[in-house]
């Protein structure tokens, strides 16, 4: 399989919806829980991508550029963004959608570097 299409199959999508209890004091989505929920699906994206055990060893510039409402659909897209001998980069853009409207838009976008390990808990090449 190509370098390509391992990044093509491996993107990951989720859909959630952000409920009181994922909200801070302004209704709004708690920042640690979009981090939470962006650091999952970097994680599943990296893990379908080299088929390796994988940990998150940074993240990089997380744009927090609109605030997401209480009430609000939420998909968390993940896609391998640069791949290294042993680890990868991973962009997580999070859309928020209006339940009741065609409004969707880019609220926020990170980045998530991975490294595989091998058995021995040292780094192990995925490509």
């Amino acid at each position: 399989m190509s370098l390509e299409s391992r990044i093509n199959s491996s993107e990951t999508r989720i859909f959630k919806a952000v409920f009181p209890n994922t909200t801070n004091h302004y209704d709004t989505l708690f920042g640690g829980t979009a981090l939470h929920m962006m650091d999952e699906a970097s994680f599943i994206c990296a893990t379908r991508f080299s088929r390796k055990k994988m940990v998150t060893i940074s993240t990089d510039a997380i744009d927090f550029t609109k605030p997401i409402p209480q009430g609000t659909i939420i998909e968390l897209v993940a896609r391998i963004d640069k791949v290294g001998k042993t680890s990868c980069i991973v962009k997580v853009d999070i859309y928020k959608e209006d339940m009741y409207s065609n409004h969707r838009e880019i609220a926020v976008t990170g980045y998530f570097t991975f490294v595989a390990l091998d058995e021995n808990k040292k780094p192990t090449p995925i490509v």
